[in-house]
C-alpha cells in the first residue's frame, strides 16, 4: 500500500524507467525424490527497478508495516546478488533500508533514491563514458513471448559492459543448454546498432563469429542471428568480401596450412572490431589446433 506510491514519487514508473513488482526469476530446484520429480519454492523479488526495459538496476523487499525494517534485507541482498545488482532496499512501507554493494554499506535513507541517481552512482564506479553509457543502454532485440533469463540478461550486459571498458579479453562460462548463442547474438545486436566500433567511425561494427565446426557456425548465422539479414556473411570456399557486418567462419576456412593459402591475411589485424570463439574451450583450445593468430 505504502511503497508503489514511494516508488512513484521516486519516478520509478517515469519512462524509461520502470518497476516489476512480484517478479519471478527461477522455476524452482528440481528435486527428486524415488520416482517423484517436484520443483522447489520459486525465487520472486516484490519489487525490481528497471532503468530501462532491459537494465534492472536494484531489488527492493517489502514486508508488513509492523515488521522491523530490516528484515528483508538478507532476502534483498541475496536477491540482488543472484541477479548481479548492485543496491538492495529493504521496507516496511515508512522507513527505508539501503545496501550499497559498491560501497559495501547499509544506510537508512528518507527516499527511494531516482532511477538518474542510481544510475550515476553505478556509472561512477564502471567509469563510462556518455558514449559508452548510451552503448549499454542500447535495447536487446525482443521477440513476442521471448524474454532473456535472467542469468543471460547478466552475460549479455557484462560482455557489453566489458567491450566498452576496452577489455581485449572477455571468457563467457556458461552450461549446456543455457543460451550461449542467444548471449552472443545480443551483444552483437545491441553493439551493431549503437554503431559501437573500436575505432570509434560513424559505421557499425565487423564482427567475427569463430567456430571449429561448420555446425556451430551455419545454425547461429541461419537461424538465431537471421534478424541481421544482409549484413551476414559465411566465409567459405576461399571466397571472402569485405562489405558485410557480421562475419561467420571455421578455423579451417581461414587458416594457412598446406592445402590452404590462409584467407586471414586478407584482412588487416585491426578489421575485426569483435571476434566471438564459440566452444572456445573445446576445438580451439587443442594444442594441434590451426588457426591465425
Amino acid at each position: 500500500m505504502y511503497v508503489t506510491p514511494k516508488l512513484r514519487e521516486a519516478e520509478w514508473e517515469t519512462h524509461p524507467h520502470s518497476l516489476t513488482e512480484q517478479y519471478t526469476f527461477t522455476d524452482g530446484r528440481i528435486q527428486i525424490t524415488g520416482n517423484h520429480v517436484q520443483r522447489g519454492d520459486k525465487k520472486r523479488s516484490d519489487y525490481i527497478l528497471r532503468y530501462n526495459r532491459d537494465f534492472p538496476i536494484a531489488v527492493v523487499e517489502a514486508k508488513p508495516e509492523d515488521a522491523a525494517v530490516g528484515q528483508g534485507m538478507q532476502q534483498a541482498k541475496e536477491y540482488a546478488e543472484i541477479l548481479g545488482l548492485k543496491f538492495a532496499y529493504s521496507t516496511n512501507g515508512h522507513e527505508i533500508l539501503e545496501f550499497d554493494f559498491i560501497t559495501g554499506k547499509e544506510s537508512n535513507i528518507p527516499t527511494f533514491p531516482s532511477p538518474s541517481d542510481l544510475f550515476s552512482r553505478l556509472n561512477k564506479s564502471e567509469g563510462l563514458t556518455d558514449k559508452s553509457i548510451e552503448t549499454l543502454l542500447s535495447p536487446y532485440h525482443h521477440v513476442t513471448g521471448y524474454v532473456p533469463r535472467y542469468y543471460q540478461q547478466i552475460a549479455i550486459n557484462r560482455v557489453v559492459q566489458a567491450v566498452l571498458q576496452k577489455k581485449s579479453r572477455i571468457l563467457i562460462t556458461m552450461a549446456t543448454g543455457t543460451g550461449k548463442t542467444i548471449v552472443a547474438f545480443q551483444v552483437c545486436w545491441k553493439l551493431w546498432n549503437a554503431r559501437w566500433n573500436k575505432k570509434n567511425e560513424y559505421r557499425k561494427p565487423r564482427i567475427l563469429f569463430l567456430a571449429d565446426r561448420n555446425v556451430l557456425v551455419d545454425d547461429p548465422k541461419d537461424k538465431t542471428f537471421t534478424p541481421f539479414g544482409d549484413a551476414r556473411y559465411k566465409i567459405e570456399n576461399g571466397k571472402i568480401t569485405k562489405s558485410r557486418e557480421i562475419y561467420f567462419a571455421i578455423y579451417q576456412s581461414i587458416a594457412k596450412d598446406e592445402r590452404r593459402p590462409g584467407l586471414y591475411k586478407e584482412f588487416s589485424p585491426d578489421f575485426f572490431d569483435l571476434i566471438i570463439v564459440d566452444e572456445c574451450h573445446r576445438g580451439s583450445a587443442r594444442d594441434d589446433i590451426t588457426y591465425p593468430t
